[in-house]
């Protein structure tokens, strides 16, 4: 019986690479954030393992809140340019410390309309971390503040990355194999 490990081709980022890189981000941003108002926003679905996993690892006091915000259509593998917010935030931003939480900085187009979006609001600080980031697609001059690790221009999925809302559920990050998504 095939099953979902039979489509990576290879593993970029291991298991415990991610839980190294978790942990050393969460000691950042609870040093940095330390006595401040920190809200860390999730943009789902992508973001929500990275979420999860990040604020186990602030021992500072902080909120959460949750974004949808897509720049892709349906099952798509490239950005349309095209960004919408399909869920907003619940929290009020004035005077707070907004942490945007995302899974992978690609081409950037959905956070450098986001991010100016999130500061007309009044918030005392907006700024990025971003598990994944892929340069080399960038087409927006925007970068994470804190970030995991930079990646190739491949197909990743796992920890959260999906192709067709399959593969979040992998524990590490992987190369999907071009078969699976090739027409």
């Amino acid at each position: 019986m095939a099953t979902m490990y039979d489509d990576i081709d290879h593993i970029l980022v291991t298991e415990e690479q991610l839980r190294q890189k978790v942990a050393e981000l969460g000691a950042a941003v609870s040093r940095d954030y330390a006595g401040k108002d920190l809200l860390l926003v999730s943009i789902l679905k992508g973001a929500a393992v990275f979420m999860a996993d990040l604020m186990r690892a602030v021992n500072i006091p902080c909120k959460i809140d949750f974004m949808v915000v897509s720049s892709y259509g349906g099952s798509n593998t490239s950005s349309t340019g095209l960004v919408k917010i399909i869920k907003d935030l619940d929290e009020d931003l004035t005077g707070r410390d907004v942490l945007i939480v995302e899974d992978i900085l690609d081409t950037g187009v959905t956070l450098s309309h986001l991010v100016p979006m999130l500061k007309m609001r009044n918030p005392a600080s907006v700024k990025i971390c971003a598990i994944l980031s892929k340069p080399s697609r960038r087409k927006a001059d925007i970068y994470p503040d804190y970030l995991g690790f930079e990646v190739p221009d491949e197909f990743v999925v796992g920890y959260g990355l999906d192709y067709d809302e399959k593969y979040r559920n992998l524990p590490f990050v992987g190369v999907l194999k071009k078969q699976v998504y090739a027409d």
